[in-house]
């Protein structure tokens, strides 16, 4: 069955063009979401991708972020009538399979949400205070003010807000691979009730809470696998954004169960860049090396 690769992009066009390169498949349906603020020109992206017409300007830590998301599997469902899988990465990815092995992988995950989920509370993931307040550090100053204010005011009254519709709330990476069906509710849900993007356009970093919480919400939890197949390093003090890698991860990258590893940088990466290609040609031919 075919599948979706949506790729979000803001900078550097060869990378970019590198990666929808080594995508290009007869399987593979490729989108690109570009940042409108991206000083990159949409026509020099290859056009063996289809560029997403809805764009908008993403700001890190924000609700346009999931937008973003939001805009281009409207358009994806739209547009491809059927799809096993539409695979979330960004152009700072790398594919660690060749296409033939990656779509074995994805066929023989065909009943599974791919999605790193955790449950938020104090036995899982603490970070409740992402939605348990008002969080809005764009817009005008006067709405920030009062966003400010009312914080100030639930803090000395003892309270705070519940999720949207009292669901549990759930967390974990922004990438993920969904299947039609589950994008489809995610899809409708949205459109159908307001208050479930009203109330995470109010929360902190709301890309690495809306997809796990709606889904895990939802009769698609059961399909959930808790693994999203990417290869991502974290930095040893708790920084919120991923290591770049460089060559000295290789053997890490090369030893995972992933489908995708990130994040790369054309300069910090550029000895990487050549070992990830051929890890990718050795398994052209090795079907039980790892990840094949």
């Amino acid at each position: 069955m075919k599948q979706v690769i949506l790729i979000h992009a803001h900078k550097d066009i060869d990378q970019l063009n590198g990666l929808i390169a080594q995508l290009r498949d007869r399987d593979f349906h490729l989108y690109v979401n570009l940042d409108r603020k991206s000083a990159l020109d949409p026509a020099a992206i290859d056009p063996s991708a289809t560029l997403v017409r809805r764009r908008i300007d993403v700001h890190w830590g924000d609700f346009s972020q999931v937008q973003a998301a939001l805009n281009s599997l409207a358009q994806i469902v739209d547009e491809v009538p059927d799809f096993d899988k539409v695979s979330f990465i960004s152009a700072q990815d790398a594919p660690l399979l060749p296409n033939c092995a990656l779509k074995r992988r994805l066929a023989a995950l065909r009943r599974h949400e791919l999605l790193d989920c955790v449950a938020i509370g104090a036995q899982g993931w603490s970070c409740a205070e992402r939605y348990q307040y008002f969080h809005r550090e764009r817009g005008g100053a006067l709405a920030r003010l009062a966003c400010r204010g009312a914080n100030r005011a639930m803090r000395a009254a003892g309270l705070t807000r519940s999720m949207v519709h009292r669901y549990q709330p759930w967390g974990g990476s922004s990438w993920w691979a969904l299947s039609r069906d589950c994008v489809l509710f995610i899809l409708g849900i949205t459109a159908a009730d307001k208050s479930i993007v009203r109330f995470f356009r109010h929360v902190a970093c709301p890309d690495e809470l809306f997809f796990q919480t709606l889904v895990m919400n939802s009769p698609f939890r059961h399909r959930v696998m808790n693994n999203n197949f990417r290869y991502i390093r974290w930095p040893a003090d708790g920084a919120r954004n991923p290591q770049v890698l460089a060559a000295a991860d290789f053997d890490q990258i090369a030893a995972a169960d992933a489908h995708f590893c990130r994040k790369l940088e054309a300069s910090s990466s550029a000895a990487l860049l050549p070992l990830l290609d051929e890890l990718r040609q050795s398994r052209q031919t090795a079907p039980n090396s790892p990840g094949a």
